[in-house]
């Protein structure tokens, strides 16, 4: 698809065709989704999609993680005039944080953190990644959150796979994610193609 080209209708999900499948191999995501970010109205579309189920719920700020979530959650907090906090990668942050052990989606095993000046006990925090796909990388978002106090409002993705561990956090938040239900099945399998 045309970085300049809006279709005519607008359904939801329509600007997941603008992402791009991994050329380079299995040390990488099976999708690329910063293509979308390019186009204008992909990405508002996106965002708009992201918060609609959230219109109305109390959130004071929107964390997004390291280092695509950066992208949608500034966005999104943006959009709904809150703050933006960075959940990071271990070692970034020249202040007082917390850290949390995690294994991503490639099975390895990482460090992330949070500074602890942020949060504040009962602080209502909209979490934003890229992508949920095993989710081990948002569960320790959660856990950081929650050990300092802050409340989940919520969890936003463009996909959360019906994986063991997204699955989890389904049960246990309110969670919003672009892919439509028909699409669902060909991302839990990792099948990059539309109809």
């Amino acid at each position: 698809m045309d970085l300049c080209h809006v279709p005519a209708t607008r359904e939801k999900g329509w600007y997941l065709a603008l992402m791009a499948p991994n050329v380079k191999g299995p040390n990488y995501a099976w999708l690329d989704p910063s293509r979308l970010y390019c186009h204008p109205q992909g990405l508002q579309d996106c965002v708009a999609d992201l918060l609609q189920p959230f219109q109305g719920d109390a959130i004071d700020m929107v964390a997004g993680i390291d280092a695509m979530g950066f992208i949608l959650g500034a966005a999104a907090a943006a959009t709904l005039q809150k703050g933006f906090l960075a959940i990071r990668k271990a070692g970034h942050l020249c202040v007082q944080t917390v850290t949390q052990p995690y294994s991503d989606y490639s099975g390895r095993e990482k460090v992330m953190e949070v500074r602890t000046d942020a949060i504040s006990p009962g602080l209502r925090i909209l979490l934003v990644d890229q992508w949920v796909e095993t989710g081990g990388t948002m569960r320790a978002a959660i856990e950081l959150v929650e050990r300092l106090g802050g409340v989940v409002a919520g969890v936003a993705a463009i996909c959360m796979e019906n994986s063991e561990g997204g699955k989890w956090i389904q049960e246990h938040y309110k969670c919003s994610h672009c892919v439509p239900p028909h699409l669902q099945p060909r991302f839990d399998q990792h099948q990059f193609g539309w109809d």
